[in-house]
């Protein structure tokens, strides 16, 4: 009760003063009141804001990581290509005078193969990979060995489906598939300074389907880092052949070339050749896909006719 009545007997000594008061005190409080809410209300404005932009860069597939874009999708390129030095891992494999690189770099060009042949050439990719699928979010299909992804694992698709196969593809192509390799093996060869028949094609060599799926097996987790001479010791030059488009028909899944404090970015587009040679100079990953479907093949090549491999034949 004290505290009541020392509240009331405050009241009483100052009512005046306290009359007369409260008119300015109350203006004063609405305008606080009033700033406070305009205040609040920019600052969830511009929160809303940057959600939302923050929601639409992971959408689209950014990455903090990536500092410079070396093609955009938007770009058609008849040729960039940026000299890097040689790493050592090529010392460690039989050396191929004319060949084995001593020159060293990446490489990306939009004019090699025409959208037209990259929508073709995709759709030979769609039918072989509709007799499949990884339950994961990366499927491939390699014409040479017959690798085709099915479930949590592989089947030899001209075993697996026999003549069936021949309902399936036609010679034609068959003479795509060749031809495209062809002009990409070109392409290595003239941006390196080396001739093309001391390439070889080496395995894998295929065809890549990735979407948003969730991995199940280590063979979906595509978004590592790695070094293809590494991993493959045939390979001395890599290249990746885009069938689709980057924002178009899917988010992520850019092509990061990985270096301190600088990563580039190469964004897929269909037709679009991206080629590099193979070792640590070139250490690299795939953003994840975040929505759509992104379609490639990978095509690598050796200077060891040892670890070379014949072109598909249909049969």
């Amino acid at each position: 009760m004290a505290p009541q009545r020392r509240g009331q007997l405050r009241t009483a000594e100052g009512t005046g003063a306290a009359e007369r008061r409260r008119p300015s005190s109350t203006k004063k409080d609405q305008e606080l009141r009033e700033a406070w809410r305009a205040w609040l209300k920019t600052l969830g404005l511009g929160a809303g804001i940057a959600l939302a932009s923050i929601l639409i860069w992971s959408s689209l597939g950014a990455d903090d990581g990536v500092a410079e874009v070396l093609a955009h999708r938007g770009e058609v390129l008849e040729g960039r290509f940026i000299e890097v030095p040689c790493s050592e891992d090529y010392d460690g494999h039989r050396r191929f005078e004319g060949c084995t690189p001593r020159k060293c770099g990446r490489g990306v060009t939009d004019v090699v193969i025409s959208r037209e042949e990259a929508e073709r050439i995709r759709r030979v990719a769609e039918k072989g990979l509709s007799l499949g699928g990884s339950d994961g979010g990366a499927s491939i299909l390699d014409l040479h060995s017959g690798a085709l992804s099915v479930g949590k694992h592989f089947v030899n698709l001209y075993r697996y489906f026999g003549d069936k196969i021949q309902a399936v593809f036609s010679e034609e192509d068959f003479q795509l598939y060749r031809d495209v390799r062809w002009k990409v093996q070109l392409t290595i060869a003239e941006a390196f300074g080396i001739s093309a028949s001391s390439l070889y094609l080496t395995k894998p060599t295929f065809f890549s389907r990735i979407n948003s799926t969730e991995a199940q097996t280590a063979h979906d987790e595509y978004w590592h880092a790695h070094v293809d001479k590494v991993t493959y010791g045939s390979f001395d030059y890599t290249s990746l052949l885009y069938l689709s488009d980057y924002l178009e028909d899917f988010g992520g899944g850019r092509f990061v070339f990985m270096e301190e404090g600088a990563n580039k970015t190469v964004e897929p587009r269909a037709g679009r050749v991206s080629f590099f040679t193979s070792g640590s100079e070139n250490l690299h990953r795939v953003e994840k896909v975040r929505w759509g479907t992104r379609y490639a093949i990978t095509i690598a090549f050796t200077c060891n006719p040892d670890h070379g491999i014949e072109d598909p034949a249909f049969t």
